[in-house]
């Protein structure tokens, strides 16, 4: 039996103490060791280039934070943790998975004993609240701070309701109803409610000790996307300039878990889904370990039908959280060229059986001229890699008072390398 340990937690304006384990569930004949955890977690974008908003990563007033499952992407997380496991059958927890985990496609391996596995899992996600522990404790004692006055006042008896305020019925019998408090005290956490998602196994082994375990799943609520500035200048050619070309990947990570000193790959590439998640070979491939990277940005290389880019360094992504990471080092000085384009007929093309002799026609439809900026993704140039799909953003230095003004912006899919971008101004 473990000692128990006070914890206090301020909720709804109001401050939630209990004595809970600490180690939550009761016990088991085995656990795990976030020592020497390793984790990897590669992410998926299902997010149609440029159509993150703001919205989408930061908290709006008054409406917090939009809902996790609208996130358009998902990650495949490897997580390596040394477990001690008892001879034969034993229950295993492992804490600290995500919340919008799809236990479907949880992978458990032994990497001490291929022969472990896992005869049953069971994921348990009902988590610990206020209001789940007074529905807990109806008919049983609890004890509540109020204030009378400026007097503060402390009601011990038993939980009668919680649906609209408390019901207490004190050791005298009488009934009282408290609208405001400020202090629920519990006596112990109630079975079933648990502090963070928890897979439990029952594991078979014929090997007892320190095991190296490899868990792998998919998590919803994780995406990644490109936005890429650029800085025209002029040239002496009025349809001519040169280009400083600057890329940044932006993570979202709302999937109910942190993932700290955590190796990252991202995959640009429209992988196809079933409408079932299932596990995916393919992306249990992509967390092999690679060799030493000999540069600390992203490294990119091709995988499958698919491009990889693999983050030469660890990072940490915390939950409810939105990062941003340069994806190539700027690329200063690449040759660009201005080119302006007339199409008078801006509209749906329809077929005509005969030729339209208009001369009119082109002017009256369509009397504008779109301008746009092209330049060749070529190594020469700092460039030469596989550019994701994402919003490219266009400015330009005002010689009078050397501020940059943004004249335009476009969306570009995936680009291989050496190949022309082209973008539109307006």
């Amino acid at each position: 039996m473990m000692t128990p340990v006070a914890s206090t937690k301020r909720v709804h304006g109001a401050r939630l103490t209990m004595l809970a384990a600490a180690a939550i569930g009761g016990s088991c004949a085995s656990g795990f060791a976030a020592d020497n955890a390793d984790t990897a977690i590669t992410i998926y974008s299902s997010a149609q280039p440029g159509a993150i908003s703001p919205e989408m990563y930061r908290p709006i007033p008054g409406m917090g934070v939009p809902n996790a499952m609208s996130v358009p992407g998902y990650a495949l997380v490897r997580d390596e943790r040394m477990v001690k496991l008892a001879n034969g059958r034993s229950t295993l927890q492992f804490t600290d998975v995500a919340g919008l985990i799809d236990p479907t496609t949880v992978q458990f391996v032994s990497l001490t004993d291929p022969a472990t596995r896992v005869l049953e899992q069971n994921f348990q996600f009902d988590l610990v609240s206020t209001q789940k522990l007074l529905q807990k404790f109806i008919d049983k004692p609890i004890s509540i701070d109020y204030s009378l006055g400026n007097d503060a006042k402390t009601l011990n008896g038993t939980l009668l309701s919680a649906a609209d305020g408390l019901v207490i019925r004190g050791a005298n019998g009488e009934i009282s109803a408290l609208q405001g408090y400020h202090n629920v005290r519990f006596p112990d956490l109630p079975g079933g409610l648990i502090t963070r998602p928890t897979l439990v196994w029952d594991i078979a082994t014929q090997r007892p000790g320190d095991h190296r375990a490899r868990v792998t799943y998919q998590t919803g609520g994780v995406t990644w996307w490109a936005d890429y500035n650029l800085t025209y200048a002029d040239g002496r050619d009025p349809n001519s300039g040169t280009l400083d070309v600057g890329a940044w990947v932006s993570i979202i990570n709302q999937s109910g878990a942190s993932y700290s000193n955590a190796r990252l790959k991202l995959i640009a590439g429209d992988v196809h889904r079933a409408q079932t998640a299932v596990p995916m070979a393919a992306g249990a491939m992509a967390l092999r370990e690679e060799d030493a990277l000999e540069k600390r940005g992203f490294a990119e290389k091709s995988f499958f039908e698919f491009h990889l880019y693999t983050l030469g360094r660890r990072t940490t992504l915390p939950n409810n959280s939105t990062k941003q990471i340069e994806l190539f080092d700027q690329a200063r000085q690449v040759p660009a060229k201005k080119v302006l384009v007339y199409y008078g007929l801006n509209q749906a093309p329809y077929f005509y059986p005969s030729p339209v002799t208009d001369r009119d026609y082109g002017q009256q439809s369509n009397k504008k001229v779109d301008v746009y900026v092209e330049f060749r993704n070529d190594e020469k140039y700092g460039l030469g890699v596989p550019l994701p799909a994402g919003r490219i953003r266009v400015s330009q230095l005002d010689a009078a008072d050397q501020s940059l003004e943004f004249i335009g912006e476009d969306i570009i899919d995936h680009t291989p390398k050496n190949e022309t971008v082209r973008i539109k101004l307006g």
